[in-house]
């Protein structure tokens, strides 16, 4: 059996719960999962269909992104993730979708307004959308400078990528991440549903007004504040 076995089958597992929620078509997405102590992370193959997709068929990479493992070409945003990996030592899973809704606000190059206190119950800022590339950038490593406009992006504007779990990119779809490839997974469905409600909320009244500052704190610390009593632990 694979030293990378369990680590196949958890990024497996993250990507067949993808197309479950609603958040990918035949093959637009992935999911990645990093085991820091190997130096290495599993990732879906590139183009194969989830309906076929078996944990054998995920592909064990480096942080440079070159195959350590498997059979079939990785993801071909595999470098965009060992961007993230390498340089925020935190998230322990990535997930990339093309949901409809995230990806409508990707390309009308939009940050996600916070409206609501769903919003706020993730986090106390609109969802962020990087700017588009430059011709420098898109002519180079493109999947790798992907990465770093997401990094760029993140040093622009303060952002701390362990408080906010998300990113729009313009013109592209979004990327999410978190301590665990679940959490990355639960946050692309809370991205998606989050532009879903902003969408029609925009829709409904285009000058709808921002979330007060107020609940916006209320919401975001009941959940994750030192004082936190959301839920059972």
């Amino acid at each position: 059996m694979s030293q990378y076995q369990e680590l196949k089958e958890q990024c497996y597992a993250a990507n067949m719960q993808l197309p479950q929620l609603g958040l990918v078509l035949f093959t637009f997405g992935n999911a990645s999962v990093v085991d820091r102590e190997k130096q290495v992370f599993a990732i879906k193959p590139s183009g194969v269909p989830y309906a076929t997709l078996t944990a054998e068929d995920i592909v064990i990479v480096d942080f440079a992104g070159k195959p350590v493992e498997g059979q079939k070409r990785p993801s071909s945003d595999t470098k965009t993730h060992a961007v993230l990996y390498a340089h925020w030592e935190h998230i322990g899973g990535i997930v990339h979708t093309h949901s409809t809704y995230a990806t409508a606000w990707a390309q009308a190059q939009l940050d996600i307004p916070i409206l609501g206190t769903t919003h706020a119950d993730h986090l106390t800022t609109d969802v962020p959308c990087a700017p588009p590339m430059s011709d420098q950038m898109i002519a180079g490593d493109y999947e790798h400078q992907t990465g770093w406009q997401i990094i760029n992006e993140f040093q622009r504007r303060g952002f701390s990528p362990a408080e906010v779990e998300m990113v729009l990119l313009s013109n592209h779809a979004p990327f999410t991440w978190g301590a665990t490839v679940e959490k990355a997974v639960y946050n692309s469905a809370v991205l998606e549903e989050v532009a879903r409600m902003a969408y029609l909320s925009c829709t409904l009244r285009p000058d709808v007004p921002r979330l007060k500052d107020a609940l916006i704190q209320k919401h975001y610390d009941r959940k994750h504040g030192v004082h936190s009593y959301y839920g059972q632990s």
